[in-house]
């Protein structure tokens, strides 16, 4: 446990300007990010005598081994960087909320040129119209097929789509009414466009327009005496109708509003949204976080607004948010919503009124969501605290494992060896810290061996992280401000020393920040869940200044390792599993020997009998059937199977997919897919002379015999056969078979 005083900035260092500062511990990890109109008051709150600290902020500042901080020139600027730095760091000590699950949208792909209605989850994407969130995927469907009788949009996927193009023969839906059938040329793209726009509008709570137009048709046609088509019409106003009704009116003049509501005690609280859209209810989602910091309401109001809109732009945030209780800095936020939204938003308390009725069901639903949410977790924490003390009791650890890797190895028939690491923290997984690794010191079919290289491998960087932090070094982390290299000088009484700057190709995240070089890890070698480390933003210099009008000050340097950011290997496990029995234990134990490394335990699971077996050690240690601890191993050493294997088939798969066009130099995936397009199938692409290459549209002259040459000097493929029906498959795009 670290004294604050150790390393508590003088306050002459410290600025009386906004900004955001930065918490970090001994592995130069950061653990908490916060802004401050005033850094010097604010700084001073933590450096006081820990008897009088909020129990949380106690942990936080005896955790803690330095501080840092950044400077800007408006609260909106700080908002907005501390927004971005929780995002990139993930702060364990910041509030973080989490939804329960992933919400399904009513989204319209108006990016496409036939607009397709369908659910979808996750990230939002670029041109595309999202309604909701809805609590279930059926209350969508519901909605969708009242409404394809009056707006018959696609529905379909992209292969049925192509498929009745090619056959000239629209699906189910076209026949029936609910498709106007674009595939095959019922109505033109303009037509269709204007279908997907008009469901848009609808959905936009702009309902009154069309039901009018509906029942005017529907009385011109029985005039005219065509009963039937009066009869469609009817039926379609009453469809919209039954529509609207599944989004009851809470708020009159076409109210467009979110309203949130905070439920909370002293440990948890939950936040639950209600989005109001033309005054009905579109859309409805909660989050539930651990209360890691000493917050109060408002300060849970600004969390939630942060996430809510972090990454919301135009309408997506609404005209007017109601909340609670205001964030400490009503002005700032509601700048940020307006930047976001690109107009005036309203951020208020509801005093009176519908308003306040409906925040008063807001809240309810909150109070619920926390009742159920702490029912749910009561248990769950009683089992996995009992769990990992049963694993404790049983292979004699002194502690139980708050951290726990298991490594499985995968491949088939001895090819396309790789292995998996999975995380598990207090019993869950952490799947951000999932790695896997390819097998790259012998080939052939030898878990043992396998094993023993993967061991090595994961601990060796580990020592190497270690000893780059200074772990090693008697020496106290730097604490203050540390300006970018080239950039403004630190406050006074700073150490001069460099910090936080990006990795390979990162670029600045705000203005006065640096944009450090380096080089990332090779492709192919990079032991993380892809195959090497991506290019990360760079973050501000502690004690920086950051105007709004300031270009970024870029400057090339070696990459530095302690910027914050979780790391890969960086730190170590309490346990070790291995799938497998006697021999990969000791090849694991055999690993961890030769790096001098005694204080981490292992163990491995043996599927046959589900045995846990330890090094040194003839008879493995039984658990009962029952017991909590043996059905959590079962669970890591499962999902590490599933991870590895999963690697395992994607790169097997990836290996089949090959083509000889992979190795033609300067052609990339557009250009080989217009030639498959062009020819029909690699065989006939094979087939080809160098002008008959040259006729497809981007194929120079040069590009063209590098394609006949890759061809010739490679063998072909042997024909693959189905074999459920015996038929040969043939090639047909870029290589691979269909």
């Amino acid at each position: 446990m670290a004294d604050p005083s150790s390393y508590r900035p003088k306050p002459g260092q410290i600025p009386d300007s906004p900004g955001v500062y930065k918490f970090r511990d001994e592995h130069r990890r950061v653990i908490y990010v916060g802004k401050a109109k005033n850094l010097r008051q604010r700084l001073a709150n933590y450096f006081q005598d820990l008897a009088g600290l909020h129990p949380r902020t106690r942990t936080m500042v005896t955790t803690a081994a330095s501080v840092e901080w950044t400077v800007v020139s408006t609260e909106v600027e700080a908002l907005q960087l501390e927004y971005s730095w929780i995002k990139e760091f993930d702060p364990r000590f910041n509030v973080k909320y989490r939804d329960d699950k992933s919400y399904p949208y009513l989204a319209v792909t108006l990016n496409e040129e036939f607009p397709r209605v369908q659910v979808m989850r996750g990230a939002k994407k670029k041109g595309v119209r999202y309604f909701g969130p809805y609590g279930h995927a059926w209350a969508i469907r519901e909605t969708v097929d009242l409404m394809l009788r009056v707006f018959p949009v696609r529905t379909c996927s992209a292969g049925v789509f192509k498929n009745a193009e090619r056959t000239g023969r629209p699906c189910l839906l076209g026949y029936i009414g609910k498709c106007s059938a674009p595939c095959v040329g019922r109505v033109t793209p303009e037509e269709h466009r204007d279908l997907a726009e008009d469901f848009c509008d609808f959905m936009a709570g702009r309902t009154g327009t069309y039901i009018r137009r509906l029942e005017k048709d529907m009385m011109q046609a029985a005039e005219e005496m065509e009963y039937e088509r009066a009869a469609r019409l009817r039926d379609d106003a009453e469809a919209l109708k039954r529509a609207m009704e599944k989004s009851a009116v809470v708020l009159a003049d076409a109210t467009d509003a979110d309203l949130i509501a905070v439920a909370e005690d002293e440990l948890e609280a939950a936040v639950q949204i209600f989005h109001v859209r033309g005054g009905r209810v579109r859309g409805q989602r909660g989050w539930v976080t651990d209360k890691v910091e000493a917050v109060d309401t408002a300060g849970l109001v600004e969390h939630a607004l942060q996430q809510l809109y972090g990454e919301e732009t135009g309408d997506s945030v609404p005209k007017e948010v109601l909340v609670p209780a205001l964030p400490e800095d009503p002005d700032a936020v509601s700048q940020w919503l307006a930047d976001r939204r690109g107009s005036q938003v309203s951020l208020r308390i509801p005093q009176r009124g519908d308003k306040k009725d409906l925040m008063g069901t807001v809240q309810r639903n909150a109070q619920q969501a926390l009742g159920l949410h702490k029912t749910k977790r009561a248990s769950d924490l009683t089992t996995r605290s009992r769990a990992l003390e049963e694993i404790a009791e049983a292979l004699g650890l002194d502690t139980a494992p708050l951290r726990v890797e298991c490594f499985d190895i995968s491949h088939l028939q001895g090819d396309d060896v790789v292995a998996s690491m999975v995380v598990f923290e207090d019993g869950l997984a952490r799947k951000s810290e999932y790695r896997r690794f390819q097998i790259k010191g012998f080939e052939g079919q030898d878990d043992v061996r396998s094993m023993h290289e993967v061991i090595g491998r994961r601990f060796k960087r580990y020592l190497q992280e270690k000893e780059r932090t200074g772990e090693w070094e008697d020496t106290p982390a730097p604490t203050g401000p540390v300006p970018a290299p080239g950039g403004p000088v630190p406050a006074p009484g700073g150490t001069g020393e460099t910090d936080g700057a990006g990795e390979a190709g990162g670029t600045a995240e705000a203005p006065g920040t640096v944009e450090a070089g380096g080089t990332g890890e090779t492709p192919g070698t990079a032991e993380t869940p892809g195959t090497a480390e991506t290019p990360r933003t760079g973050e501000p210099g502690p004690g920086t200044v950051a105007p709004a009008a300031q270009d970024p000050v870029t400057v090339r340097e070696e990459p530095r390792e302690d910027d914050g950011r979780p790391k890969r290997f960086a730190y170590p496990p309490q346990l070790v599993v291995v799938d497998g029995g006697q021999p990969q234990v000791a090849a694991a134990k055999r690993a961890l020997d030769e790096l001098g490394i005694d204080d981490i335990a292992v163990c491995g699971l043996a599927k046959r009998l589900e045995e846990v077996w330890v090094p040194d050690d003839d008879d493995p240690v039984v658990l009962p059937r029952s017991s909590e601890g043996l059905y959590l191993l079962q669970r890591i050493r499962d999902e590490a199977h599933r991870f590895a294997i999963t690697y395992q088939r994607a790169k097997r798969a990836k290996r089949i997919r090959s083509s000889p066009l992979d190795d033609v130099p300067g052609l990339g995936e557009t250009r080989k897919q217009a030639l498959i397009k062009h020819f029909g199938s690699v065989k006939k692409l094979r087939q080809a002379t160098i002008d008959e290459i040259c006729e497809v549209p981007g194929i120079g002259r040069r590009t063209a015999e590098s394609v006949a040459a890759a061809f010739a000097t490679a063998a072909p493929a042997a024909p693959a056969v189905n074999t459920a029906t015996g038929e040969i498959i043939e090639e047909d795009d870029g290589g691979s078979r269909t």
